[in-house]
């Protein structure tokens, strides 16, 4: 549990920064609830990948934790494609694009979060 401790960390820095800086993205017009949207589903795509990973860490054989790494930004990265196109399908020619561009800034912060503690683990072992 205390491998989630940095992604639930950007998660929350994340909501203080979209709920402070609401003026901000009001300003620059950037859809708030996309990027609240977009965090939730790094937050519970970046947990069910860590759990998985952390089950392939204990397997004797290295092939299965490498497999689950690559399953794990398939997943991640099919997710978000999924839920991009839907926003833009849903709200067609008015979509958000620098929400859309936020979110998957928000993507990579994520991803380098989840790369650091599962190497910090690996090193452990």
């Amino acid at each position: 549990m205390k491998m989630l401790k940095p992604i639930i960390i950007i998660f929350v820095v994340f909501v203080t920064f979209i709920i402070v800086g609401n003026n901000l993205l009001v300003k620059y017009i950037v859809n708030k609830n996309v990027l609240l949207s977009a965090n939730v589903l790094f937050l519970i795509t970046g947990v069910f990948v860590f759990f998985m990973q952390k089950k392939a860490l204990t397997n004797s054989n290295p092939n299965v934790f490498i497999r689950s790494v690559i399953a794990g930004m398939m997943i991640k990265m099919f997710s978000t494609v999924i839920a991009v196109l839907s926003y833009v399908l849903i709200e067609g020619s008015g979509y958000n694009k620098k929400a859309v561009f936020l979110s998957l800034l928000m993507y990579l912060v994520y991803l380098a979060t989840e790369v650091f503690a599962i190497s910090k683990q690996l090193k452990k072992q």
